[in-house]
């Protein structure tokens, strides 16, 4: 809204208004006003949720072994992050941008389904929350919310990368013409992106629309591999905030050069005009993120919740999505693949153990970082285990740190892979 408005106060000449034409003008100012937003909206939403007994009530009842205890601790926290990050993107941000939009959509549709599974743990005293499969009806429906738009909007268009041989040197240059495209950002390969069109080409002159198809497909199966993701990396103090933090600066860089097109052709990219708003929106996701933790941080003051996990692997999914990027998650996001992938085999290994009357599990716990903080002593003397390290305990903050650092060397990682190929 503040964008209009001084756009309009340009027209008459005011000093400064100009000012706000600049993308790096308002995306700091975004990263400034969340962060803000998020350290004082949440030392008050902290109060009123302690107020209310909004707290957690379905953590393992026990004491950790280092005295913190989880039980208490007002849960429901994510709240906190989506006001912090919709208020300076609706202040800041061009909301005739179809992209912006689409991001808007998403954080509060998650956002609210997160909600309701929240609503369920903490008033209905349910530990299971919200039915599985109405999760994910959920996700599903936001990923083909975003998939359809992408598909018809007829905003959403890009200029396509092409490569060109002169006098020996390769000239990257971009089409004129501005096209719908189902082509996507392979990483580590060279002068080419991955066509949804061509998987589908033995269908002949269908494979166009068959290309769509498979594009709604894969964007129904990044939201919801990504936001549940997301919730199972959220299991420590921190944790979730800052990985998914450094996830968004990676995205809020990609977004930026996608956008621009010298950089676009510097990195041999697409360029895709209008996802300069989404910087906008990832300096406010990451401020709201990094403001969250003051509170966040072990030992946690308030959990995030279903209500900000999985909003934040939505937002995650939905950026890469538009900016043709999502085929680089496996790489940026690896912590939460990781954290999918422990589970899953955990599940497979002991569902085929019992098959054979057995008792086995790969990890002592999953998700898998929960595997560095139980002691030997909880383990079940009647299972056997394929890794029992480490053998001590440990501390929650490190093993927090730790994951961050692994996420900052696999965020570096996804933008050199622009550069390798």
């Amino acid at each position: 809204m503040l964008y209009y408005f001084f756009r309009f106060l340009e027209q008459f000449g005011i000093p400064g208004s100009h000012i706000w034409n600049y993308i790096s003008f308002r995306s700091l100012l975004a990263l400034i006003l969340s962060l803000l937003i998020s350290a004082w909206f949440g030392e008050a939403f902290i109060k009123f949720l302690k107020k209310k007994q909004i707290t957690e009530t379905q953590r393992d009842s026990k004491i950790d072994p280092f005295g913190v205890k989880k039980i208490g601790v007002p849960s429901m926290g994510g709240i906190i992050i989506i006001v912090s990050i919709l208020v300076p993107v609706l202040l800041l941000g061009r909301m005739r941008n179809i992209y912006l939009i689409l991001m808007i959509i998403s954080t509060i549709w998650l956002g609210v389904l997160g909600g309701l599974d929240d609503y369920i743990k903490i008033f209905r005293h349910n530990k299971e929350g919200l039915k599985g499969k109405f999760k994910i009806v959920g996700q599903v429906g936001l990923g083909l919310i975003v998939g359809l738009v992408l598909w018809s909007s007829p905003d959403v268009k890009i200029h396509e990368n092409v490569n060109t041989e002169k006098q020996g040197k390769t000239l990257i240059t971009h089409k004129t013409e501005a096209e719908k495209s189902l082509k996507t950002t392979i990483p580590f390969i060279k002068t080419h992106n991955l066509d949804y069109s061509e998987i589908a080409s033995p269908l002949g002159d269908k494979k166009e629309a068959a290309g769509w198809v498979i594009f709604v497909l894969m964007t129904i199966l990044v939201v919801t591999a990504v936001s549940n993701g997301a919730n199972l990396n959220d299991g420590m103090d921190g944790m979730c905030a800052g990985n998914s933090a450094i996830i968004g600066v990676a995205l809020g860089i990609l977004a930026y050069v996608s956008s621009h097109i010298e950089f676009a052709s510097y990195l041999n990219i697409m360029y895709i005009p209008g996802t300069q708003e989404l910087v906008v929106f990832m300096c406010a996701f990451i401020g709201a993120l990094v403001g969250f933790l003051w509170y966040n941080a072990y030992p946690a003051q308030v959990f995030m919740g279903d209500t900000g996990s999985l909003t934040i692997g939505g937002i995650i999914a939905v950026c890469a999505v538009i900016i043709h990027k999502e085929l680089l998650l496996p790489i940026l996001c690896g912590i939460f693949f990781v954290e999918s992938l422990s589970v899953i085999l955990q599940v497979w290994y002991f569902k085929l153990g019992k098959r054979k009357n057995k008792r086995q599990r790969i990890f002592k716990r999953t998700p898998i970082h929960d595997n560095f903080r139980i002691e030997d002593k909880d383990l079940d003397p009647d299972c056997t285990y394929v890794f029992k390290k480490p053998k001590g305990v440990v501390h929650e903050s490190k093993i927090t740190l730790r994951f961050w650092i692994v996420t900052i060397i696999l965020a570096t990682l996804t933008i050199i892979t622009l550069k390798i190929r």
